[in-house]
């Protein structure tokens, strides 16, 4: 039985999230684990009283679910959940590294120093997360991580459609960091990744960042494979 969503302060400028992002998370997480399976119908009503939450932020939280392809909204008949299959995960990851390859690559050759620097700082922020162990928190800041790459690479219809991919992946790239040892293995492929930007080594960045991107495939089939044996 589910309680009430909880408010979760946010981090230092980082805004708290809303009522119906937290109940879009725990959504997507509850589909990505198995919890909710595919079929499954997402009644406003039943998901409102749950949550103790009005049908407005349920009704928002199922429309950006649906648009992310982990829910079907069916004219006349409600929304169910709609899980891709393993191979349409594997086609959507294998697009995400190339597509954040190309990001690192150009962002190794545009970025201002400026912008290197606060990438780097953002990668410090990241190290400081993981001592803590809150995965929640490590995916809000590497989300923020992996924008400032993509706005590096001084290329905005690639930043634009790169953005667009990851919002279909990003249950399934949170879901990763449930992986015990996880966060600490993301910090060392960022750090490769940064690494490669703050020399200009094109080549190098697009190499560990495709690197990364299947690393993060591989966590989140292991943890699928232990959430549903």
């Amino acid at each position: 039985m589910s309680r009430p969503l909880p408010n979760r302060p946010g981090l230092a400028g980082t805004p708290a999230p809303t009522r119906m992002e937290a109940l879009r998370l725990q959504l997507s997480d509850e589909i990505v684990s198995g919890v909710l399976a595919p079929g499954t119908p997402l009644d406003e009503q039943e998901l409102a009283l749950r949550f103790g939450v009005s049908r407005t932020p349920v009704r928002e939280a199922i429309r950006q679910l649906s648009a992310s392809g982990l829910v079907r909204v069916r004219p006349h008949r409600g929304a169910i959940v709609a899980l891709p299959t393993p191979e349409e995960l594997d086609d959507m990851f294998e697009a995400m590294a190339e597509l954040e390859a190309l990001c690192a690559g150009l962002a190794a050759r545009n970025m201002s120093l400026a912008k290197r620097r606060g990438l780097e700082a953002m990668h410090r922020d990241l190290r400081l997360l993981i001592r803590e162990g809150d995965p929640l928190r490590y995916h809000e800041r590497n989300e923020a991580f992996h924008a400032a790459i993509y706005a590096g690479s001084h290329n905005g219809y690639l930043a634009e459609i790169t953005l667009m991919t990851r919002a279909r992946v990003a249950p399934f790239r949170r879901a990763q960091f449930r992986t015990s040892g996880r966060l600490g293995l993301s910090y060392r492929e960022h750090d490769l990744i940064v690494q490669a930007i703050l020399r200009g080594d094109k080549a190098g960045a697009s190499e560990a960042m495709r690197a990364h991107i299947d690393l993060v495939r591989d966590a989140f089939r292991s943890y699928a494979q232990a959430a549903c044996p």
